[in-house]
C-alpha cells in the first residue's frame, strides 16, 4: 500500500503530494461544542480553518509524531502549482464538510462560512517548506484575505530567509522545538537531513529577522524531554520569538507505538514547566492556556495575541 493510500484510509484527501483533512476542532465548532486553542489565543475562526499541507514528506521521523512517518518514503516528480493546490484543498475541504449541512446540531451560519475558509493551517503533515512554491501559495492566500499558519521543523533556514526577503512569510510562523541539545535531537528526531541540528540552530539565529508573527512550540513528553528547562529557555531567548506554546504530548495515532498514555503530561505538569521557563525568560509571561488541549501560551504582551487584519 502506498503512502498516499495509507493517508486516504485515515480520511485524508490526498492530491499527488498535498493533502487536506478536517480538524476535530472545525467539527466541534460547527456544532458549538468548543473551539481550537488557536481561536482562543490568536482570534482565527475554528469553523473557517482549512487544515492542509502542500508537501506530505518530511526529513524527520520524530518519536512523538502521530502521523504514519514509518511509511513516508516516497518520491515526488512534478510539483503541482500553488493555485491548483489551494483550489483542490478548498474543494476537498467542502466535500468533507458537505454532510454536516443536514445535521440538526450544526450552526448553519457557521457551516456556510466554513465553505469559504478564512484560515489555512499549513501544518497537517510533512514539511511545508519543502514545497518549492510555498511563497507563491502564501501570496495567493494573502490576496484572498485568508490568513496562513505554517509549521516548520526548522531545517530549511535558507528557504525562510528567501520567504522573508520576498515578503512571502505566512501570517504566523511556527517552529517545532522538542529537543534542547544536539545529542537529544538526534535521538528524538531521527532526521535524514545532514547537519540537521546545525540547520535548526541557524533557523533559531535568523528567527529575530523574520518579519512576521513567530511561535515556538514545545511538545512535552513525560520522562523524555521535560528536564532541561534552562537549555530550552536559552534557545527561546536567542530566537526572540513572539510566543511560546508549551504543549503536552498526546498518545494518538502512530505515536502510540512509541509512547503510551503514561507519557502524556497532565495540565498541571505543563503549567509547572511553563512557570519554570519564566525563571530564565524575564521578558516573557504566561498569557493564556487551553486546558483541553493541555497548552500554555507564553509571550511578552497579551495585547499582541490577536491577529490584526493588517497582518493577514
Amino acid at each position: 500500500m502506498s503512502y498516499q493510500e495509507i493517508l486516504s484510509k485515515q480520511h485524508y484527501k490526498v492530491s499527488n503530494h498535498s493533502a487536506v483533512q478536517v480538524c476535530r476542532w472545525t467539527k466541534k465548532s460547527l456544532i458549538n461544542e468548543g473551539n481550537c486553542y488557536k481561536e482562543q489565543f490568536y482570534g482565527i475562526k475554528s469553523h473557517g480553518c482549512c487544515q492542509m499541507s502542500p508537501c506530505i514528506i518530511c526529513q524527520n521521523k520524530c518519536l512523538h509524531c502521530w502521523r504514519p512517518i514509518e511509511e513516508s518514503n516516497i518520491q515526488i516528480g512534478k510539483w503541482d502549482k500553488p493555485e491548483e493546490i489551494i483550489e483542490k484543498a478548498i474543494l476537498n475541504h467542502k466535500k468533507m464538510l458537505s454532510g454536516f449541512k443536514g445535521n440538526e446540531r450544526v450552526d448553519i451560519k457557521k457551516w456556510k462560512e466554513s465553505q469559504n475558509p478564512s484560515q489555512f493551517a499549513i501544518s497537517l503533515i510533512g514539511e511545508p517548506t519543502l514545497y518549492p512554491y510555498l511563497g507563491e501559495m502564501i501570496g495567493i492566500l494573502r490576496k484572498k484575505k485568508i490568513s496562513s499558519f505554517v509549521v516548520t521543523n526548522g531545517l530549511t533556514p535558507k528557504i525562510l530567509e528567501k520567504l522573508n526577503k520576498k515578503k512571502q512569510l505566512p501570517t504566523q510562523l511556527y517552529l517545532s522545538l522538542n529537543s534542547s541539545n544536539k545529542e537529544d535531537y538526534e535521538k528524538w528526531h531521527r532526521s535524514t537531513e545532514k547537519k540537521a541540528w546545525d540547520k535548526l540552530m541557524k533557523t533559531i539565529s535568523i528567527f529575530p529577522e523574520l518579519k512576521t508573527r513567530k511561535v515556538i512550540r514545545l511538545t512535552l513528553v513525560r520522562g523524555e524531554n521535560m528536564e532541561k528547562v534552562e537549555e530550552y529557555s536559552k534557545l527561546i531567548e536567542k530566537s526572540k520569538t513572539d510566543f511560546v506554546e508549551v504543549k503536552g504530548f498526546m498518545s494518538v495515532g502512530y505515536a502510540r507505538k512509541r509512547f503510551g498514555y503514561e507519557k502524556m503530561p497532565d495540565m498541571g505538569e505543563v503549567r509547572e514547566f511553563a512557570k519554570r521557563m519564566l525563571n530564565f525568560l524575564p521578558k516573557y509571561k504566561i498569557l493564556d492556556e487551553h486546558e483541553f488541549s493541555r497548552v500554555v501560551l507564553i509571550g511578552r504582551n497579551k495585547k499582541d495575541m490577536k491577529i490584526k487584519e493588517s497582518e493577514i
